[in-house]
């Protein structure tokens, strides 16, 4: 019998290998690697057009019911579903800017959620009106503010006594069974697991500030990883974040793949990197 030092040794070895990503068989000559780094405009900007391009999104659109709902992230994915140009203001609820300094979005009239039936854009219904009308198959679009990747789930703030956007999709998301893609940046990755954060931050204790409550996603994540292999096949993961000038809270990812596919993926991130801050 191995003496229980030995085990516990092997067995934290295992468990420091299990961690790392297993390689590709036989990657021969043609696989290689690339760095790439995104700001959060940027990762924003390349999500989008990921979502954008997803068959289930395509199809919902022409055959089903697709919506859009507000926010920051999903003003990049509105303006690459719909090809117009949306103002930065006018496709959002919550704002959370600096406690000190920072600049504001300007003053803008509002513009309700994206909302497509069989092809036609229904500028006509409610978001209440469009998601009572949910089948099976159909997709809603809603963004995150934390992200818990590793167990492929989000959470989002809840400031309205009703529940907000969210208390007015999700029983017609799971009751339908329609699909629920959730574009979030890898800059809201949290230290704790969503659920956790979700229940602590139901505590019925006195709130010295605002402070919101947390309701828990479950759907299609799309970070910027997905975006990428979306977009362009290769297959990719974070390393490393952050940065100056511009670029803090950036994501910086390798991505590996055939020549091909990561020289297809370098074309594709240079293409969206200079995106201008959300406020610019």
């Amino acid at each position: 019998m191995k003496p229980f030092g030995s085990i516990l040794s092997t067995l934290i070895i295992c468990g420091m290998f299990a961690q790392i990503p297993a390689q590709e068989s036989s990657p021969g000559d043609d696989f290689v690697q690339a760095r790439v780094v995104f700001t959060v405009s940027e990762g924003k900007r390349l999500i989008a057009k990921a979502v954008a391009r997803m068959p289930i999104v395509r199809h919902a659109r022409e055959k089903g019911t697709l919506i859009v709902t507000k926010g920051t992230t999903n003003t990049y994915v509105a303006e690459e579903i719909t090809g117009e140009t949306i103002q930065h203001g006018a496709f959002v609820l919550g704002r959370t800017y600096p406690e000190k300094g920072g600049a504001l979005l300007p003053e803008v009239g509002s513009t309700g959620e994206i909302v497509y039936v069989k092809g036609q854009r229904r500028r006509d219904l409610s978001l209440q009106e469009a998601v009572a009308e949910l089948q099976a198959g159909d997709v809603v679009i809603k963004g995150g503010n934390a992200l818990d990747y590793a167990r492929k789930t989000a959470g989002v703030y809840i400031g309205s006594g009703t529940g907000g956007t969210t208390g007015t999709i999700m029983p017609y998301v799971v009751a339908r069974k329609a699909h629920l893609i959730i574009p979030i940046g890898l800059e809201k990755q949290c230290a704790l697991p969503v659920v956790d954060i979700q229940l602590m931050m139901r505590a019925p204790l006195e709130n010295l500030n605002s402070i919101p409550s947390m309701f828990l996603l479950t759907g299609t994540i799309v970070t910027e990883i997905e975006a990428l292999g979306i977009l362009s096949g290769v297959s990719a993961f974070q390393v490393g974040a952050g940065g100056i000038g511009g670029a803090e809270g950036a994501a910086h990812l390798i991505v590996r793949g055939s020549r091909e596919k990561v020289r297809e993926a370098l074309r594709i991130a240079a293409s969206i990197q200079g995106e201008p801050a959300f406020v610019n």
